[in-house]
């Protein structure tokens, strides 16, 4: 360690490098790694605890890090001011919320992937404890492009692994095709796949929820399904079975906890969508490894969908989870080593 000069209140007087860990004493605004090997202390106002000194170093290494439950707020390019919260230890991953337009509270942690990844999980404008922009119309899906590259920015990730669940399947797509030297893995969770010019056919979805029919609450809640797929948002709820295998306890207190949704975002997210043969042209460009994950139950993206989208990459690959819309919530354990599996390799 570096002979430092002391004042008798204990603040360095200048800066020095340390061989070894900082020392107690030193700001946690001015620890910074050497380009040389050790920690490079510059003067100013002492800290008391070590656990403070350690927060900076991971943010050094790894980006900003906050407690669980505490949040990271940044400035997009439109003044709207946004928020991600941050759940688990480990190398960062940025998790996108679908919906479209629910907060990231329903991802949780993700089956548990928490214990292995530090995950930084995105409040879309508008949702969650994001604020609302002054402009409606950049709830746009590809504007919103804009909100993930600046929340990368203030991580201060060169690269990052990102996840993008249902709608935001989507969203982590037009990211991709815009931004490809960003991204270090791409995980797709039960994505949408239309931005990618795959569609989904009225037959192709209701020949996978008939797959459902031999299920006790079948019957009942198919009128629901119809309803609301013909646009009666006051059903979305009593719909929900056939986006979760199996309907459970687990199921239903997560698809009741988790209901709530920006009426707004959810309107105009899918609007002006750029291109889906120029977006599939940049995709083919994107040469970091790609998963893609569909539901075995899901109506839609199903297991033929999901292959596809993950064909469009040079280093994509797709895999079917038990479970439907929502794998993480019915078969955690799988989902949450399979997404571990994927990332670490």
């Amino acid at each position: 360690m570096g002979n430092l000069t002391l004042q008798p209140w204990g603040l360095t007087r200048a800066t020095e490098v340390h061989d070894d860990d900082p020392p107690f004493y030193a700001s946690v605004e001015d620890v910074r790694p050497d380009p040389d090997g050790g920690w490079r202390v510059r003067q100013h106002r002492p800290v008391k605890l070590w656990d403070e000194v350690k927060k900076v170093i991971a943010r050094r290494l790894l980006g900003p890090r906050c407690e669980d439950g505490e949040v990271i707020s940044f400035t997009s390019y439109d003044g709207t001011v946004l928020v991600c919260h941050e759940r688990g230890e480990g190398p960062a991953l940025v998790c996108l919320p679908g919906g479209p337009g629910r907060s990231s509270r329903y991802l949780g942690d993700l089956g548990g992937l928490a214990a292995q990844r530090r995950l930084l999980l995105l409040d879309n404008r508008g949702t969650g404890e994001s604020a609302a922009p002054r402009d409606p119309d950049t709830y746009a899906m590809d504007r919103m492009v804009a909100d993930v590259e600046a929340l990368r920015v203030r991580l201060g990730l060169e690269r990052m692994d990102l996840l993008g669940h249902s709608a935001a399947g989507g969203l982590a797509l037009l990211y991709a095709a815009r931004y490809p030297e960003r991204i270090g893995h791409l995980v797709l969770v039960t994505p949408s796949v239309h931005p990618a010019g795959i569609e989904i056919t009225d037959e192709q979805w209701y020949a996978q929820i008939e797959r459902r029919a031999g299920e006790s609450w079948y019957e009942s809640r198919l009128p629901d399904l119809k309803a609301w797929d013909a646009g009666d948002e006051s059903r979305r709820l009593r719909a929900q079975p056939f986006f979760y295998s199996p309907w459970n306890e687990t199921a239903e207190a997560h698809a009741t906890r988790f209901a709530e949704r920006s009426v707004e975002a959810a309107k105009r997210f899918h609007t002006n969508v750029p291109a889906a043969e120029r977006t599939r042209a940049s995709l083919a460009k994107v040469t970091t490894p790609v998963l893609v994950i569909a539901g075995e139950q899901d109506p839609g993206p199903l297991p033929a969908h999901a292959a596809e989208l993950a064909g469009i990459f040079p280093r994509g690959t797709s895999i079917v989870l038990p479970g439907a819309h929502y794998p993480w919530v019915t078969a955690p354990k799988t989902f949450a080593e399979a997404v571990e599996r994927f990332l670490d390799g």
